[in-house]
């Protein structure tokens, strides 16, 4: 397959772009009106050294020391300095696709022309990113304000031939991983390493790594709830779309109408037109308006990552029209923390609800079919203890939603006094998708062996290709066997975002691409 190619303006980044760069390696390339304000940016920081006046980063000390004087002769060393002290990240590495995500957020970031770097700074990340050499960048040790010093410093050290990089799977020397692009180590210039730390670009995207994982994983969900309710022969009444004309939520609108495709046409559900059953339980039966509120929750989430993938967030700011340099705080990483916080909430329901609908499947008396959804029950145990890891995945979930933003912790002798949390606010999200993804894979399974013992009778055409996909990895479940590789296959498959093409219309990253909505 061949590299994924871009060319965009700085800070003109679409979420679809977001995800080709998480998923797949790729090639960026800015617009070349860009260059022309990053050069206009850097005469205003030169200029001002050569006046001999002060700025914070550029020639002072950082945090609580910002009021110390560095020497001309010293402003190079102040940098180098800068990201080789502030290189203390631990923990396993971020993967590949975060790491493709920051490089390309950190470029698009700095080649807007407020801070004040050179373009051969900004060349450099690019042939990284081109090239596939990745900063090895340990994933904790940031709490997301000031940007995220720690884990941009590990990738900052790699232009100054510190650290290690991957490449192709294989872990390489910083030394060795730039002169696979031709590069020698460089030393920065004034304000270059203070504005290649400064940033949200690593909290940014673990966020929207995780909402690319949380889509794929609500994509899987609505096609599981959809197949739960012709599996029990649910009714298609709750989807009926004047119910949720009335209520105006618009996410709930939508899941609602994808439910009635998703079901349009299925003999299961026509062979109980005339069933004396009034009501479904509320996890059948409340799916738009639980799915409709995470949907919503994700295109907030998505506009305000999206919003943030595009900003300037490193400080001091230059502004060369004014020839005006100016200190703030955009590094602080509260808007991340919040969307990351939000789709935690939304993907511990996506969950929370798969798994109640699992529990009705194997259970006779709501459902309707053979207990624990296998032949022969009591020789055989079937999905019994398959529901209970769905249980345990989700109460895993609970405790990972309770909302990083909501806590702070002072840093740096009390000049930084409140932070964001996001970055954990964020990697968390990794977890609990992958927990989701298997729960929804056991409803998938559950669901699929339902809709086997209506046989003949078929569900809908759009829930037969779904079956047809979990059946071609895993054969119906016939009498007691290993079934951890079972569960593995179809969680395989919804971490893929195979079943996104079923619901792809209400996605962000694939629908909406960058787009306000």
């Amino acid at each position: 397959m061949s590299k994924h190619q871009m060319v965009r303006k700085a800070g003109e980044l679409s979420l679809k772009d977001l995800r080709h760069i998480y998923e797949e390696p790729t090639e960026l390339a800015l617009d070349g009106s860009d260059r022309a304000r990053i050069e206009e940016a850097r005469k205003t920081v030169t200029d001002l050294i050569a006046r001999g006046d002060t700025a914070y980063g550029i020639n002072t000390g950082f945090g609580l020391m910002a009021n110390t004087r560095i020497k001309s002769t010293d402003v190079e060393k102040l940098q180098e300095n800068l990201v080789l002290s502030h290189a203390t990240g631990t923990g396993t590495p971020l993967k590949d696709g975060v790491v493709r995500l920051v490089l390309a957020l950190k470029a698009t970031s700095l080649a807007q022309g407020h801070s004040g770097i050179r373009p051969k700074v900004i060349d450099v990340l690019l042939k990284l990113l081109e090239a596939e050499v990745y900063p090895v960048i340990p994933a904790k040790g940031s709490v997301g304000a000031s940007g995220d010093l720690a884990p941009l410093a590990h990738l900052s050290s790699i232009l100054l031939g510190y650290g290690e990089v991957s490449h192709k799977g294989e872990t390489l020397t910083a030394v060795e991983g730039l002169k696979l692009i031709g590069l020698e180590p460089m030393a920065l210039e004034a304000k270059e390493g203070l504005a290649l730390l400064n940033g949200t670009q690593v909290s940014t995207a673990l966020a929207l790594s995780g909402l690319f994982e949380i889509e794929n994983v609500f994509a899987s969900a609505m096609v599981a709830g959809a197949m739960s309710v012709d599996a029990m022969k649910g009714s298609d009444v709750p989807f009926d779309a004047r119910i949720h004309a009335v209520r105006r939520q618009q996410g709930q609108i939508d899941t609602a109408a994808t439910y009635r495709a998703l079901l349009e046409g299925s003999e299961i559900r026509h062979s109980h037109d005339d069933c004396e059953k009034v009501q479904d339980p509320y996890s059948l039966r409340c799916q738009p308006q639980v799915m409709g509120a995470a949907l919503g929750v994700m295109r907030q989430a998505a506009e305000t990552l999206l919003t943030e993938a595009n900003a300037v967030t490193d400080n001091p700011l230059i502004f060369p029209d004014e020839g005006d340099i100016l200190s703030g705080g955009n590094f602080h990483a509260e808007p991340v923390a919040m969307a990351a916080d939000m789709l935690a909430i939304a993907v511990s329901e996506i969950a929370s609800i798969s798994e109640r609908r699992t529990s009705l499947l194997v259970d006779p008396k709501m459902s309707g079919l053979p207990a624990f959804l296998v032949k022969d029950g009591g020789l055989n145990s079937g999905f019994m203890i398959a529901q209970v890891t769905t249980a345990a995945l989700v109460s895993e979930n609970k405790t990972y939603a309770h909302p990083a933003s909501v806590d702070s912790i002072p840093t740096s002798a009390g000049q930084e006094d409140h932070v964001s949390m996001a970055t954990f606010a964020a990697r968390r999200l990794h977890d609990m998708a992958e927990n989701s993804a298997a729960v929804i894979a056991i409803e998938l399974l559950s669901a699929a062996q339902g809709v086997d013992f209506h046989r003949p009778l078929k569900s809908s055409a759009v829930l037969e290709e779904a079956h047809g996909l979990i059946r071609d990895l895993v054969d119906f479940y016939e009498e007691d066997r290993y079934f951890a590789p079972d569960i593995e296959a179809v969680r395989r498959l919804v971490a893929a975002g195979s079943l996104n093409r079923f619901v792809e219309t209400l996605l962000p990253s694939t629908h909406l691409g960058s787009k306000v909505f």
